[in-house]
């Protein structure tokens, strides 16, 4: 099982876990990276720590992580890796991370783990999009694979919509970060927790189109088990997104509500399931 919703803790974490930490300071991103890096030492993962600034100042951070345990922790940094205007291309991104698993998998460790402070990133719209597309992909090879991450981003820097654009192609994210949540899962096309209302109609919207969902043998099956609230826009951009594809939206969930609205609007193209 995955850990999804919304969480208070960075601790606690399965090797497939993809969490996202919105942070309001330094010292904040520093200790919450140092807490989820301890955990997957303590599971047999080795783990890395990445950040915009020099590799010798990201080592003095994580000072003493590492004693007893040589090979087990690494540095990375993003000054060293992107241009300060790169855009990162999701698939290559994914391909670099599956290398490094595999990697730690063959040099004896259990998986990798990842603590990133990804906020040079997403700091412009090109940006933005093209790494909340690569949130959603990277997520779909942890579903599988012995690679967790924290990904963390910096609330006053980016401001909360930016982060929560990030934040809801996450399973798990902080309180109050983000209402929904859109991620990857073993069992359907994608997954959906929270709430989705009017005040999250476009980034719903956003989050649909970065994840670039694909049918199976015509339907485009939801596991909407998480969800706590949907709004008539929701149903209706469920509706959109079945006729984009040609295929039937199918989600399974037993809010009552759903159903109603599918009915009650006449909606084409989205069937309401109970969960399995």
């Amino acid at each position: 099982m995955r850990t999804a919703g919304s969480v208070a803790d960075v601790r606690g974490y399965g090797p497939h876990d993809h969490l996202c930490l919105a942070y309001d300071d330094a010292a904040e991103f520093r200790d919450s990276a140092l807490r989820f890096l301890a955990d997957g030492l303590a599971r047999g993962q080795r783990v890395q720590y990445v950040a915009g600034r020099a590799s010798a100042d990201l080592a003095a951070e994580i000072d003493g992580l590492a004693a007893g345990r040589p090979g087990a922790v690494h540095v990375r940094s993003l000054l060293n890796t992107y241009r300060t205007d790169a855009v990162v291309e999701p698939a290559v991104q994914v391909q670099a991370y599956a290398a490094l698993t595999e990697e730690a998998l063959a040099d004896g460790f259990t998986g990798l783990r990842v603590a990133a402070d990804a906020t040079p990133l997403v700091r412009d719209p090109d940006r933005l999009d093209a790494f909340a597309r690569y949130e959603h992909l990277v997520d779909r090879y942890m579903v599988t694979a012995p690679f967790s991450a924290m990904c963390a981003y910096d609330r006053t820097a980016l401001g909360p919509e930016v982060v929560a654009q990030v934040a809801c192609m996450h399973p798990s994210a902080g309180a109050g970060v983000t209402p929904f949540r859109l991620y990857a899962s073993g069992h359907a096309a994608a997954a959906l927790d929270g709430e989705l209302d009017i005040h999250t109609r476009d980034r719903f919207a956003s989050a649909l189109e970065r994840a670039a969902l694909a049918p199976s043998g015509g339907e485009l099956v939801l596991d909407a088990t998480g969800l706590t609230f949907v709004d008539h826009r929701t149903v209706l951009a469920l509706a959109e997104l079945a006729r984009r594809l040609g295929a039937t939206v199918v989600l399974r969930t037993a809010l009552g509500t759903v159903r109603r609205l599918v009915t009650l609007l006449d909606v084409e193209g989205v069937r309401v399931e109970q969960p399995e």
